[in-house]
């Protein structure tokens, strides 16, 4: 691939799912062509991704800062001085990378910063990451966001140089279609409709949201369609909050099943009758680039990157409890919509990217020129 050897350093502060699949994925499609890479990154995201013939050493960057910020500044500044070229991914990892380097001028290492996430939270955490987001942009040679909405943000803040991050899609034959068929029915309990959400339980997902569409679908109002008669909605995954939702469930008698961490999610896909997404924000969603290539009838909330990901390949509402309801009955109650929504999931998921892209946006974008 490329000839020229350069001496790059993958930086992450803590990250899962889909950041944590990017991460690895740039550290080891850069090593495969030849390039020297170290990799920084915490102990979680370390011990559960396949870096390739990257090398790999544990830097604990957090969520928040802490004392041992100044210890990973220095490892940095150290590190950066040698490298060709940092590539920090996140807002934390970024800002550190960005003080660890200084600011640009002639002869610095190139900083590139990649940002996977929307600083949400209260007023302290929201004034900290517009300063964070605020030296990244006045720092960094060129930004890689992950969805038009955190592009915008630092165009708005002056930054040299932005561009849509590319998200690779899994290949579908890495995600593992071997499940029993009994474990598939039994997501659902026999249900005639089977709706499918695969999300941590967190707030990011919108499980309010979820839930208050669901006690629309069980409970219609006057007048309303029906979304058809023993429906259950299954959700796949873990989360802080699993009790919460437990309770809520319980409480209101609502057709939700709780399904933890799942590792047949394609075939849960396969099998459902709509794949729901009601989160708050979104990058570029897994999930979505999964139900695509499941040739799934998908609902998600219009927010962040996912219509960027979708391709069109989905209905997109406002992230509200009717808007959720009202295009979840139309495919649950019209078999010829569904069946549309099938089609254009499928022609969607041959849009999707792979490595290959990849790989031609990290050779220019981290070696211009």
């Amino acid at each position: 691939m490329n000839v020229n050897r350069r001496r790059v350093l993958e930086v992450s502060g803590s990250a899962a799912g889909g950041m944590r699949a990017h991460v690895a994925a740039c550290a080891r499609l850069l090593a495969a062509a030849g390039h020297d890479v170290i990799v920084e990154a915490p102990a979680d995201v370390v011990g559960e991704s396949d870096f390739g013939r990257a090398r790999v050493e544990v830097l604990e960057i957090g969520p928040r800062p802490t004392p041992a910020d100044m210890g990973a500044l220095a490892r940095l500044r150290r590190l950066g001085r040698r490298a060709d070229v940092v590539h920090a991914h996140g807002l934390r990892a970024g800002a550190l990378a960005a003080l660890a380097l200084g600011r640009r001028r002639s002869g610095r290492t190139r900083l590139v910063v990649t940002l996977h996430n929307l600083p949400v939270g209260g007023r302290v955490t929201t004034a900290v990451g517009d300063r964070l987001e605020d030296l990244v942009a006045a720092r960094a040679d060129h930004i890689l966001a992950v969805s038009p909405d955190l592009a915008q943000r630092q165009r708005e803040r002056g930054a040299a140089h932005v561009e849509l991050a590319v998200i690779p899609a899994l290949p579908r034959a890495e995600q593992g279609l071997a499940p029993r068929a009994s474990s598939i029915e039994s997501a659902w309990k026999g249900a005639r409709a089977r709706v499918l959400t695969v999300a941590r339980l967190a707030p990011q997902k919108g499980l309010d949201l979820l839930l208050d569409t669901a006690a629309l679908l069980a409970h219609p109002g006057p007048g309303s369609p029906d979304a058809r008669t023993e429906l259950v909605w299954a959700i796949a995954g873990e989360g802080p909050g699993r009790a919460q939702v437990e309770a809520r469930i319980n409480a209101e008698l609502l057709p939700v099943s709780l399904l933890g961490r799942r590792e047949d999610v394609p075939a849960l896909m396969d099998a459902a009758d709509v794949v729901v997404q009601t989160s708050l924000w979104e990058g570029q969603p897994i999930t979505i680039q999964e139900a695509l290539r499941a040739g799934a009838a998908i609902v998600a909330t219009d927010v962040g990157g996912t219509a960027v990901t979708a391709h069109g390949g989905a209905v997109l509402v406002d992230p509200s409890p009717q808007a959720l309801a009202d295009a979840m009955t139309r495919l649950l109650t019209d078999t010829d919509a569904r069946e549309e929504a099938r089609r254009r999931a499928r022609d969607a998921a041959a849009l999707l990217p792979d490595d290959a892209a990849l790989f031609a946006q990290l050779d220019a974008v981290l070696f211009p020129g």
